[in-house]
């Protein structure tokens, strides 16, 4: 090598949000196109990946336009592809995944989000074949079904991330099963039901597997038609999740909560938004064995109520807390996070109309942490003098959401509770000085 020459490797680039030039075609290592551009095509994309031999990611979301045909020239080319994050390209179909697949490249994470042509024969090919596969994302993709997903739990033994999310078509079938081998053959012999119709879906075997998922870090199964034998069986499957999603999950009861448990301090985040069935004596449960719990979201699970709350305040690691739309929580629980959540620094309390003023205020004036707090539609957030310190709201809201939009973020969380205080320090001074009091939308100290 020449003197002062720079070595082949760290002579390698990466390129964000356009095409690379010709000179760095070669050079090439990362591509990713996250912004949409109407200057960059499928026909730009298939000419620059034949020029890229050196290609080890790529990420083409920001190209909705991208076709088989880029995806094939792609494979052919980058023999070194490590990683693809295809989301939202909606020409993208079997044709392309199957051919990239088949050359046998060395992919570690595939991400194929909103890619509505996408088969269950393409997904069992990604993971029979490819071995070292660690990340999967598939959420939004209509035409999934369990025969493809119980490949996946077969075959993609090291998986660390697996999304899913709204694929409405995945059952309980699509899932490990918490049965054993000898449990199932018990079943095989009883006594079958009278007859009825039933579709291939039903006539699948439970899903029985002889080995741990031991690699599984985050599970997103979202609005998918699961139920609480479903999350048993993967829970017993794969006992070292650290952030599951089960949001959506409209037949999940309590029971699942319970076996959620057994990941004990594993569990580093909790999604169960829009879990209409889950009550307080699941939340009891969960929070009591999974004390290193992060990040926990009931968003509207309706039938929880302070009591889950007071539970969830006593997570020491808490950082992240969602209760939007919980109506039946009241300042008695709002003083339970005031006490105790006292890392808390993202706080979600939308909807909940029956907070007070002074409730939240209590929590400003308590979590010296707080970072984000969002009280939209709490009626008592619309006494004047505190919209200055809101984020605007979205422009594509209506007059009446705009009107009660509360979010509150960095600085202005601090700028928030000094007013507040302010104001309460105004309301002693008229007391003691038996004056009626008068709220002001200002910062000044006047009493009058």
């Amino acid at each position: 090598m020449y003197r002062g020459a720079v070595p082949f490797h760290e002579d390698m680039i990466r390129v964000s949000d356009r095409l690379p030039t010709q000179d760095e075609y070669r050079r090439l290592r990362h591509l990713t196109i996250r912004r949409k551009s109407s200057n960059i095509g499928d026909d730009d994309l298939a000419r620059v990946v034949e020029e890229c031999p050196h290609l080890e990611s790529v990420v083409l979301s920001g190209v909705p336009s991208t076709s088989d045909r880029t995806v094939v020239s792609l494979a052919d080319h980058a023999n070194n592809l490590m990683g693809v994050d295809l989301s939202g390209c909606q020409n993208v179909t079997d044709i392309g995944i199957l051919d990239m697949v088949s050359k046998s490249l060395p992919l570690q994470w595939v991400m194929l989000n909103r890619v509505r042509g996408l088969t269950d024969p393409a997904v069992s090919a990604i993971a029979r074949s490819c071995s070292r596969l660690i990340e999967l994302e598939l959420c939004d993709v209509p035409l999934l079904s369990p025969l493809s997903v119980r490949d996946v739990w077969t075959y993609s033994r090291k998986l660390r991330t697996l999304r899913l999310a709204y694929c409405h078509l995945l059952t309980d079938k699509a899932f490990p099963s918490s049965l054993d081998v000898s449990e199932f053959d018990i079943e095989l012999d009883e006594k079958p039901l009278p007859h009825r119709p039933v579709t291939w879906l039903e006539e699948l075997p439970p899903l029985i597997l002889t080995h741990k998922a031991e690699n599984l870090r985050i599970l997103d199964i979202a609005y998918c038609s699961v139920t609480d034998d479903a999350v048993e069986g993967i829970i017993k499957h794969a006992p070292r999740i650290q952030t599951l999603n089960l949001s959506g999950c409209h037949l999940l009861t309590d029971k699942a909560l319970e076996s959620i448990c057994r990941l004990e301090n594993h569990l580093d985040v909790l999604i169960l938004a829009h879990v209409p069935d889950i009550t307080d004596n699941g939340v009891v449960q969960f929070t009591r064995k999974c004390i290193n719990l992060r990040c926990v979201d009931v968003s509207f699970c309706r039938k929880l109520t302070d009591m889950s709350v007071f539970e969830l305040a006593g997570l020491a690691s808490l950082r992240r807390l969602s209760l939007v739309r919980v109506q039946k929580l009241t300042d008695i629980g709002i003083f339970a996070i005031a006490e105790h959540a006292v890392a808390l620094e993202r706080l979600h309390m939308d909807y909940c109309d029956n907070l007070s003023l002074d409730a939240i205020h209590l929590v400003l004036k308590s979590l010296e942490h707080l970072q984000h707090l969002t009280v939209t539609g709490i009626p008592s957030f619309k006494r004047k003098g505190i919209r200055r310190f809101s984020d605007p709201p979205p422009p594509n809201l209506n007059v009446d959401q705009q009107a009660a939009f509360f979010v509150f973020d960095g600085p202005n969380v601090k700028e928030l509770t000094r007013f507040l205080n302010k104001e309460e320090l105004r309301r002693r001074e008229c007391e003691a000085r038996s004056i009626p009091f008068t709220p002001r939308s200002d910062d000044r100290l006047d009493l009058y």
